[in-house]
Order: structure tokens, then C-alpha cells, then sequence
């Protein structure tokens, strides 16, 4: 089997073309990461390198280490990706040296090479700083210790099977399925006593994660395995395989399916590969059936399918002619891509890979030193703090979700001193900075009031349109100082939400007496009452909340109703 090298390659040792690529493949990522402009929640990720803590509401905390690494050597674009660019030359000599290939020959290096390049995810987090990257990277060093634990149970072995458990957890969620699909496929593990003890060390370090969990009460658990669900919608179902065909690269996709169905597993790590690769696609599969799948959730099976791939084109002429007529001219196409997303153009901004550094330093225009406070969008304060320098939080409400910003609470530094809102309230006025327009407005007392309390039960969770339903409540004021709830700008109403699917619903209440002033610190109690609406019978889930400028706040809990036609 061979392939066209030049003259000057073939005379190379193995080992020297491993080294050369690495490094190219180190230099082309450092340049696309110097000049591609940061995404926006890679700038999320990085207002989580600049407050280091043990969990995040959306995700474990190890890119906010990586990322706080890379701030100790670079600044800007490199102080949030170098540790990604570097993570990656790491995660590819792992890959290579569990395919484990006695005499790697050139040819083998450069077809593993090919193949990892090709798809397009894993060459993405070789760039970009998410957590995806040390995901790919602990599900690399995870399958290495496996591979190393069958062959030797030695307790260094098995204290780099935990280490690498425990790294998958603290990079991304994923990392439960990526351990499960592999005790699923290997169950003689369970019969292991150094596997038990690794596991139980994994635990041990995860520890730290577990606690901040429990202090903030499990937000990542509430956010998604119960906040993400939807409704069933064919659009999510129909969606999945295009978009795993974006992720994997279509000619790359194939050729893992091609080694599944034409070569049965040789061996117990070899079965653990297939599971992975079947386990995720079909797991995330069934999860389209409870709404919307992101395309990149099942990138951490690109390890194994490199792996496959790799080790059946020394074999298999079919594939191995395949990888190099099909899966090296669609490179080709993915440097084109990524050359693109590098140039500021009005296609490029409205994806959102250029344009955000005008953007945000336009507002900074006009906002100066005062905070800048913004509204349902999480990215919106993380990329202008980034840009700018400049401090800024967001105002979360039950038409956007809550995001790490709501356990940092920024906005109570900011309380009843001056800011600029950038909200298109009815008192915002237009600003054209001649690149941008936006509405806000400059206020000497912000007030928000998302961090009151609202505890309530109700007494039936049955309800009929046109009943008349009163709900006795307790309003807590959280903050230190007095909330005015007929403030002039920043005015606040008791409503209640109800919440089907997506869309919330919003209604009027009428209050058992006027609501005021509360002082800092102090409860208040009240009742309101509001006619059950006409609306479609079914499950709903229903909540207070205090509506204003920003919309209505996560008060309360959500409790399930159903709604009944008589």
C-alpha cells in the first residue's frame, strides 16, 4: 500500500514527519488563533478564567483554568486560546500512541494525520476556547489508560485511569457518557477491584465540584436536565444527521460507518471504540425526541472514529483509497473555511466571526467609565468587557435564562449608582455612532430587583379558565438596601408567569394591598389573585415574578398546574 510522497518526506524517519506535522499543525492553529476574532462564549469562558471557582452554572471549571493560563502568558485572542492551540498537539500524541502500531511507516502517520484534520469539530477546538477542548483531550488520555489497564492492571495505571476520569467530569457533562459507554461495553471492568478504587479516587477529586454544586444548588443539574427539555418538534429529529454530517465532515462520517458495519471489533478495546461511537450518536438521537440537540455535543467520539479509521486503512484498501481520494480533497475545503471566518467581512459579521470588536468599542463610545448594564443576552456583557476593558453585567429574565452572571451578581455593585442601561426601554433614546446604532439610556440610581425572593404554595394545582385563583406569597428583599417599587425609571410589577414549552405568558395580578417600598434585608407578605385565562388545556408550570424594564425575573420557583376545560 502506498501512497505519493515526496522524495524528501519518504527519506524522513517516522518519527521526524510526527514531529514536523505536530508542529505545522501547532503553527497553522496558533495563527488562526491569533486572527480569528473570539466567538462569543468563548468570551463567556473568559470572564470564567478571570473568576476562578470550583463549578459554573453552565459547565465543570477546566477551561476556566486553561483559559486563566493562557491570561498568565498572552493577552487578548492568545490569553484566552493558547492553552487550546497547545492542548491539542497534546491530544493528538495520545490519540497516536493509543492506536499503538508497532513500525508506524510514513504512510500510516500521514493517513492518521488526514483523517484527524478532517473533521471539522475536533480541528475547531484545536482553535477555539471551549469547553470541548480538554473534553477531547481527557477523553484521549481516559481511552489511553483503558487501553494501558487491559494490558497491565498496575496501580500507576489504574491512578491514570481516575486522574482522566476525573478530568473528563471537571472539562464537560459529556464526560458521564463517555465513562458509561465504556464500563457499558466492557462489563468484566465491574469485576475489578483497582477499576473500583480508581473510580472511587476519581470521586475523591471531584469532591470540590460536588460541594460547589450543593452550595449553589445544583444549577448545571436544574439547567440541563431540566430547564433544556422541550416539547417534541420533528425539526429537532430531522436536524440531527445533517448536522452530525457538519460536525464529523460527511466523507469522514462515512468511513466510520463503513469500519462499524464491514469489521467486527478484534478485541475488548476495539468494542469499547464501536460503543463509543454507537453509544453517543444513538444517545443524543433519543435526546432529539426532548428537544434540541447542539451539533457538537457528540464530538467526543471523533477520538475513537480517528482511531478506527486509522488502524483500518493499513488493511483495508478500500478505505484506506478512500481517506485519500475523499477525505484529503474535503480538507482542502475546511482551510478555505477557516482562512475565510479569519477576514472582517459583512457575511462574516452577521455569523458573528467578525464585527463584535466595533460593535462593543462603539457602545464604549458612548457609555464611557459607567457600567454598562444589558439585558437576556449572557455573551453581550462578556464580550464587551473583553473588548473594552470595561465593567458590565447582565439582567436575566424568564425570556432569555440564567447564566453564571446570576451567582456572580454583578449588578449589586451597581445598585443605585449611575450606569448606562443598554435596554430599548420606552425611555431609551437612538445612538449612532456612524458603524452601529443601539438604544439605551444613562441613569444616576440603577435599580434591579432580580434578587428578591418570592416563596408561595398553592392549594390545588387544578385549575379552570375563569376561575378566580388567590395565592398567598412572601416577598423576601435580599438586598442590603431599600427596593422602590414605584420607582420612576426602574418600576416593578407583581405578575404572574405561566410557562408551556418555550413562550412564557405573562399576566396581571391584583394585589391583596399596594406593594411600596421594601427595606433591605425584609420580608413582606401578600396575596394576589388573577382569572385563569382561556387558554389551551394542558401542563403548565406557573411562577411569580417582579416584571420591569428588563423583563420578569426568576423570583420564584416554578410549580406544575394543569389546566382543564370544564
Amino acid at each position: 500500500m502506498t501512497i505519493s510522497l515526496s522524495a524528501g518526506l519518504t527519506r524522513l524517519k517516522p518519527r521526524k514527519i510526527l514531529i514536523i506535522i505536530l508542529l505545522t499543525w501547532f503553527l497553522i492553529n496558533l495563527v488562526q488563533a491569533l486572527f480569528t476574532e473570539i466567538l462569543s462564549d468563548e468570551a463567556y469562558y473568559g470572564m470564567y478564567g478571570r473568576y476562578l471557582a470550583w463549578g459554573y452554572f453552565d459547565h465543570p471549571p477546566m477551561v476556566a483554568l486553561l483559559i486563566r493560563i493562557s491570561s498568565l502568558f498572552f493577552t487578548g485572542n492568545l490569553g484566552i486560546r493558547f492553552m487550546t492551540v497547545l492542548l491539542q498537539i497534546a491530544t493528538l500524541i495520545i490519540i497516536w500512541k493509543t492506536i499503538v502500531i508497532r513500525e508506524p511507516d510514513n504512510v500510516t502517520i500521514i493517513t492518521y494525520f488526514i483523517v484527524a484534520a478532517s473533521i471539522c469539530m475536533f480541528a475547531a477546538y484545536g482553535i477555539l476556547a471551549t469547553p470541548d477542548a480538554p473534553l477531547l483531550f481527557f477523553t484521549a488520555l481516559f481511552l489511553y489508560s483503558y487501553r494501558k489497564f487491559l494490558e497491565k492492571r498496575s496501580w500507576p495505571v489504574a491512578l491514570l485511569l481516575s486522574i482522566s476520569m476525573a478530568g473528563l467530569i471537571y472539562s464537560k457533562y459529556q464526560a458521564v457518557l463517555v465513562i458509561g459507554i465504556l464500563v457499558l461495553s466492557d462489563l468484566r471492568l465491574l469485576r475489578s477491584f483497582k477499576f473500583w478504587i480508581a473510580g472511587i479516587f476519581a470521586i475523591t477529586l471531584l469532591i470540590p465540584h460536588i460541594r460547589w454544586q450543593f452550595v449553589n444548588h445544583f444549577p448545571s443539574l436544574q439547567y440541563h436536565l431540566i430547564d433544556r427539555s422541550e416539547e417534541f418538534r420533528w425539526v429537532y429529529l430531522l436536524e440531527y444527521f445533517p448536522n452530525q454530517m457538519a460536525v464529523f465532515n460527511p466523507f469522514t462520517l462515512w468511513a466510520a460507518g463503513w469500519v462499524l458495519v464491514k469489521h467486527k471489533p478484534a478485541d475488548r478495546f476495539s468494542r469499547a471504540l464501536y460503543f463509543q461511537i454507537i453509544g453517543f450518536i444513538g444517545f443524543f438521537l433519543l435526546m432529539a425526541f426532548r428537544g434540541h440537540v447542539e451539533p457538537h455535543w457528540t464530538t467526543a467520539c471523533s477520538i475513537p472514529m480517528i482511531i478506527l479509521i486509522t488502524r483500518k486503512s493499513r488493511t483495508d484498501e478500500k478505505l484506506f483509497k478512500y481517506t485519500r481520494r475523499y477525505i484529503l480533497p474535503s480538507i482542502g475545503l475546511l482551510i478555505i473555511i477557516r482562512i475565510f471566518i479569519m477576514i472582517d467581512s459583512g457575511f462574516n459579521r452577521y455569523l458573528g466571526y467578525s464585527g463584535k470588536d466595533k460593535k462593543y468599542k462603539a457602545i464604549e463610545e458612548v457609555a464611557g467609565d459607567l457600567p454598562v448594564i444589558f439585558h437576556g443576552s449572557f455573551q453581550k456583557p462578556s464580550l464587551y468587557m473583553f473588548f473594552t476593558g470595561r465593567n458590565a453585567t447582565v439582567i436575566s429574565s424568564v425570556y432569555s435564562r440564567q447564566t453564571q452572571f446570576d451567582i456572580w451578581q454583578f449588578d449589586t455593585l451597581y445598585n443605585n449608582k449611575p450606569a448606562f442601561v443598554c435596554v430599548p426601554a420606552n425611555n431609551s433614546q437612538a445612538y449612532n455612532t456612524g458603524w452601529l446604532q443601539f438604544r439605551g439610556f444613562f441613569t444616576d440610581s440603577l435599580q434591579t430587583v432580580c434578587r428578591i425572593k418570592i416563596y408561595y404554595s398553592l392549594n390545588d394545582n387544578l385549575f379552570h379558565p375563569g376561575d378566580t385563583v388567590r395565592i398567598p406569597f412572601d416577598i423576601r428583599n435580599t438586598y442590603g438596601y431599600e427596593i422602590n417599587f414605584d420607582n420612576r425609571v426602574f418600576p416593578a410589577e407583581v405578575c404572574l408567569i405561566l410557562l408551556k414549552g418555550e413562550e412564557p405568558d405573562v399576566f396581571h395580578v391584583t394585589l391583596s394591598s399596594p406593594l411600596d417600598k421594601i427595606p433591605g434585608v425584609s420580608d413582606v407578605k401578600r396575596e394576589l389573585s388573577f382569572v385563569v385565562p382561556d387558554l389551551p388545556p394542558g401542563r403548565y408550570h406557573l411562577g411569580i415574578t417582579l416584571n420591569t424594564i428588563f423583563g420578569p425575573s426568576f423570583n420564584s420557583d416554578f410549580s406544575k398546574i394543569i389546566i382543564e376545560n370544564d
